[in-house]
């Protein structure tokens, strides 16, 4: 019989998910009462000087920035439906791990392929997510077809992009995402890196 003194709570149930949320939402709102001012100096990454601290805060910073409320909404709402089941399953520091490498690979990447634009947005995390995803039922010596698939579809997709349409989307923070969560998801299946 249920105890009917029990009231329904909201649970913290992801906090590297929720956290980093909450972050970039916090970052979209010091971006629109600053004029765009925090984003160009704190959270995008683009060609300074190395010897300015900033320089390495922004190659961390850059996937919490957003150039506005699309941007984040598009790129939060697949983190928060993804992110949940990777933190479950990898727990909170593995997860933690992966947006931090993500967003260093990425800003490296940028920084050394495409110097003349800035460069902010959790979208490489989100391609980091998306192909992690697809490991989280790997068995011994089997590859899941899903990966395949995901990779197929959403790498190509962005490769077909970058090669052949002109937008500012960086599709390659996209592939490198990807290929972030790919071999992440390898090396943490290999070494049982997960919660359970």
């Amino acid at each position: 019989m249920k105890d009917p003194q029990k009231k329904l709570k909201i649970s913290f149930n992801s906090p590297v998910i929720l956290s980093f949320t909450i972050l970039c939402a916090v970052t979209l709102l010091l971006d629109w009462l600053t004029k765009g001012y925090t984003n160009e100096h704190f959270f995008s990454v683009y060609r300074s000087s190395w010897t300015s601290p900033l320089t390495y805060v922004r190659l961390f910073g850059h996937i919490v920035g957003h150039a506005n409320l699309d941007h984040f909404v598009g790129n939060i709402m697949l983190i928060l439906v993804i992110g949940p089941m990777l933190e479950e399953k990898y727990g909170s520091s593995n997860i933690l791990f992966v947006i931090l490498a993500t967003a260093l690979a990425t800003g490296i990447a940028h920084l050394i392929f495409v110097p003349g634009y800035a460069l902010l947005g959790a979208s490489g995390v989100v391609f980091a997510f998306i192909m992690l995803s697809s490991f989280t039922s790997l068995k011994e010596k089997q590859i899941p077809l899903t990966f395949i698939l995901v990779a197929v579809l959403y790498i190509g997709e962005q490769v077909y992009q970058g090669l052949f349409v002109e937008s500012n989307i960086s599709n390659l923070a996209h592939i490198l995402g990807g290929l972030m969560g790919s071999g992440l998801g390898l090396i943490m299946h290999k070494n049982k890196m997960n919660r359970y």
